[in-house]
């Protein structure tokens, strides 16, 4: 009966993180990572947060910080901006993140892992060679 108990406990707490999607305004928010929005206008802060424990186990750090991200750009696009720039790191599942309308006053993307607007393609998805620093990729079904 105990070990049912557990099976039955470990997917009803993992499914609590299924689904989450990147939203048709989150598609339009994009992610600052390391560029400068002071020429953006500050919308507003949003905290977003997922489970990054599954009972005892951590869950894959690379999978919590994408369902952030997607969590942050969709509540960002509700507050009607167009970029979110995490305001700190992620703990306990919970993340921070500023929300600001910029337009294009932060200009093409670079390629240099500074700046990532939305992929719409595979092809775009290809890593480039930022000089060391780190490079994401979208989350399927996104």
């Amino acid at each position: 009966m105990s070990k049912t108990w557990w099976c039955v406990s470990v997917v009803v707490l993992t499914a609590c993180t299924w689904g989450i999607k990147l939203n048709e305004g989150g598609q339009r928010v994009h992610t600052a990572w390391n560029r400068d929005v002071s020429a953006c206008r500050y919308v507003g802060k949003v905290t977003v947060s997922v489970a990054d424990h599954v009972g005892p186990m951590s869950r894959n750090d690379i999978k919590v910080r994408d369902e952030l991200e997607i969590m942050a750009r969709n509540e960002a696009s509700e507050l009607s901006a167009d970029t979110v720039k995490p305001l700190g790191q992620p703990h306990d599942g919970e993340q921070p993140w500023g929300a600001y309308s910029c337009g294009s006053r932060l200009g093409p993307v670079t390629g240099q892992g500074s700046y990532r607007s939305p992929v719409t393609s595979p092809a775009e998805a290809a890593p480039a060679d930022n000089g060391g620093g780190f490079q994401t990729y979208p989350v399927k079904g996104g």
